[in-house]
């Protein structure tokens, strides 16, 4: 299987989808009563927190200007 890079970003985006899904689910067989606010909340804040983690996760991990040999010769 090919390797594919972490992406941080994904996986809370995934963990909060997994969570809504979850949390709508048990709501749905009457396991738990789900407050209304949370889960309607819930998507917003995971979406936000994925975004920022996107933002500086590119920022740290930003490919960095290869130095061209041929430019420091001569000098």
């Amino acid at each position: 299987m090919k390797r594919h890079p972490f992406e941080p970003a994904r996986l809370i985006s995934g963990l909060t989808a997994l969570t809504l899904g979850t949390a709508y689910g048990l709501d749905a067989l009457g396991l738990w009563q789900a407050p209304g606010p949370w889960l309607f909340l819930t998507l917003p804040a995971g979406l936000l927190l994925s975004g920022i983690t996107a933002a500086v996760w590119t920022r740290t991990h930003r490919p960095h200007p290869h130095t061209d040999a041929t430019s420091q010769k001569g000098s």
